[in-house]
């Protein structure tokens, strides 16, 4: 018996996948929203509330649950066996798949390769950790291009992408995972199922990165970072792509690749300015949940900058940030953690914003920014995880974007 274990976005995609493919499972979400039930039981299958160790023999679990899991740890003791949503599809499906993780990058690269692979007339679309779940795409891709995080690497057992891309090791989501050492080991889960048939497309400037594809028997396919993040990005995309038409026995269409590097798509939510009032621009860079690219996106935001940060703490240095405080006028604190992240920054205002409804905590903090600038930005970079308050960091910058443009903020255009 199977059980799909945390809904959300990734659990109904997992429920949607198992309808498809005729395969039946019981749910179960700590907190259960009753529309998500009520939808998944109308497709025949059943919320168990009490799964009880040894009733299941398969448990599909959402990213978001934790290993040490209490219930899901209990349920791994008794036999079953714990996967994610990438095993499960790559068990089922005989879509190839491109899986692509890293600190930092994975969804600029993701969209690019799918993006550079289709003006190769593949149907490659792209999913996992980004929108639409690996589970909604899997069935209609030719090939799929899947972003990875070390949450749902950590669940995979057979898992064995066609070409495996590695962008980088850094430092992230301390919270979950306790060390550095132990995200490294999730995300170089990746690599553990390479044959000499697959491809691994890796950072040679990264050290960890380099020691670790070398001891693979897969064939090697180095990239060099570019000047900046969006060049790295296209480099490790357009290694993937050629990379795969290699796999295939295939010559890249030069001509169609260079017309597809002038429309490559951007991120949702990756520093976009979207609306302005008066002189004050607003900036939503929900996705920046790492100390770097918080850094990155306060030294880019027009001065003086209201930077609305907090969340659910990854553990992310605080060391990163503080030499770019200067041009910041005030720190909005939101979330469960807001505002103890925030008492460990020096020498700027910070105003704690209460509210524990995350839509309610956002317009105020949109107001209280508008009350201390006259020009400049209003930065949205939380430098922290949504769950606390959102589904996630899509849901967040959409309750942004609605809280500005409900106080005034009008569609911003380039100049």
């Amino acid at each position: 018996m199977r059980l799909v274990f945390g809904l959300g976005r990734s659990g109904l995609g997992v429920v949607r996948y198992l309808k498809r493919k005729g395969l039946k499972a019981a749910l179960y979400d700590d907190h259960p929203r009753p529309e998500e039930v009520a939808w998944a039981e109308a497709q025949g299958f059943p919320f168990d509330p009490d799964p009880q160790p040894g009733a299941y023999t398969e448990v599909v679990a959402a990213p978001g649950v934790p290993l040490d899991h209490p219930r899901l740890k209990a349920l791994g003791e008794a036999g079953a066996l714990i996967l994610g949503e990438a095993e499960l599809v790559f068990r089922h499906s005989q879509t190839p798949l491109i899986g692509i993780t890293g600190t930092a990058g994975k969804t600029s690269t993701t969209l690019f390769t799918a993006h550079l692979l289709r003006s190769q007339g593949l149907k490659a679309l792209a999913g996992g950790n980004l929108d639409p779940p690996l589970a909604e795409i899997a069935e209609e891709a030719e090939v799929a291009v899947v972003e990875l995080s070390s949450f749902q690497l950590e669940r995979v057992h057979l898992f064995r992408p066609r070409v495996a891309v590695l962008l980088n090791l850094g430092v992230d989501h301390l919270d979950r995972h306790g060390t550095v050492e132990a995200y490294h080991r999730a995300k170089l889960n990746l690599l553990r199922n390479l044959t000499p048939e697959d491809a691994l497309v890796y950072n040679e400037a990264d050290p960890k990165v380099r020691r670790a594809a070398e001891a693979t028997p897969a064939r090697l396919y180095p990239f060099r970072p570019g000047e900046s993040p969006k060049k790295t990005n296209l480099e490790a995309a357009l290694k993937a792509t050629l990379a795969y038409l290699d796999l295939l026995g295939r010559a890249p269409d030069q001509r169609a690749l260079e017309a597809a590097f002038a429309t490559l798509p951007e991120p949702p939510s990756r520093f976009q300015v979207f609306a302005r009032k008066g002189k004050v621009v607003f900036i939503d860079d929900s996705i920046a949940t790492r100390a770097e690219a918080v850094a990155a996106a306060l030294r880019a935001a027009p001065k003086p900058v209201a930077w609305i940060l907090g969340g659910l703490d990854k553990g992310a240095p605080l060391e990163a940030v503080r030499p770019h405080l200067e041009g910041v006028r005030v720190v909005l604190a939101i979330g469960r953690d807001g505002p103890r992240m925030a008492r460990g920054l020096e020498g700027v205002e910070v105003v704690e914003i209460p509210e524990k409804d995350g839509r309610k905590a956002l317009l105020r903090a949109v107001e209280e920014a508008l009350s201390r600038l006259e020009e400049g930005s209003v930065l949205l970079a939380p430098m922290a995880a949504s769950f606390d308050q959102f589904g996630d960091y899509r849901e967040r910058a959409r309750a942004f974007r609605e809280a500005v443009f409900a106080l005034g903020g009008e569609p911003w255009t380039p100049s």
